[in-house]
């Protein structure tokens, strides 16, 4: 048997089990469930596909695929039960979607490379959906430092863009001075607004870098509990905690954890 074949096997016994989960003689909770608690599910599936694929471990990845793959089928299986739509129409329409949004591949125009892809790709999002912005379609439950990596990628592919990542830079640290003026006015309202400016300036560094800024950040906040769970465990070792400690003596500490994990 070939291997898509094994997987449109697999595929229809998991639409076979949810649809005894939730059928009269199933489980309890499964038929409990709805689109809204399925959505929760969903995404902590998806951020656990995330920290799988950074960890480099594919048998957590092959997990969590699975994981992921199970609440899309739980989800549209409770959409046909309400008459809305059935599975097969969900897959049906991304595979006329892919088709149709790749005339390079599966018809008769040609691109030349990723770029001329990803501009026609837009475009043809937007013809779509009849919409008058690049930027329409974002969602609004998007993590903020994520839409703004979107919203820059959906900008680039009409050249309103930084050339490279040092321009981008250059960008950041104009921020960084607008920011430092808010700070020292004692304006709240504009010290707001210039950490959102500077955030998206960081964002878009990130992307010109070819980096996705959500990713980075998440890989900074592991560092930064790894290097401070440290810090705390050197402090008990020495009996010490954080009152009481001589000036710069805690930054010394910090300066020895980060010695300590340099690398990671």
């Amino acid at each position: 048997m070939s291997g898509r074949s094994r997987a449109g096997e697999e595929f229809a016994r998991l639409e076979e089990i949810l649809s005894v989960l939730r059928g009269g003689d199933g489980c309890p909770w499964d038929r409990e469930q709805d689109e809204t608690t399925i959505i929760n599910f969903l995404l902590e599936e998806v951020y656990e596909t995330v920290e799988a694929v950074r960890s480099g471990r594919p048998e957590s990845v092959c997990e969590e695929l699975g994981d992921v793959l199970l609440e899309v089928v739980f989800l549209a299986r409770i959409y046909e039960e309400k008459g809305a739509f059935r599975l097969w129409e969900a897959v049906r329409g991304i595979n006329s979607k892919m088709v149709a949004r790749h005339p390079h591949v599966f018809g008769s125009e040609r691109r030349e490379n990723a770029r001329d892809v990803l501009c026609a790709w837009q475009r043809q999002k937007r013809e779509e959906r009849k919409s008058d912005s690049l930027l329409d379609g974002l969602p609004a439950s998007l993590p903020a430092l994520a839409a703004a990596f979107q919203a820059g990628q959906r900008a680039a592919a009409v050249d309103f863009d930084w050339p490279g990542p040092a321009e981008a830079l250059g960008k950041l640290r104009e921020e960084t001075e607008e920011l430092r003026r808010a700070l020292e006015s004692g304006d709240r309202e504009a010290v707001v607004h210039e950490v959102g400016d500077l955030l998206l300036a960081a964002a878009n560094v990130s992307r010109k870098a070819g980096l996705n800024p959500e990713l980075a950040l998440r890989q900074a906040n592991d560092r930064f509990r790894e290097r401070f769970s440290l810090l705390e465990k050197l402090l008990r070792e020495r009996g010490k905690d954080f009152d009481g400690l001589a000036p710069g003596e805690l930054d010394a500490l910090w300066e020895e954890a980060k010695s300590r994990l340099s690398g990671r």
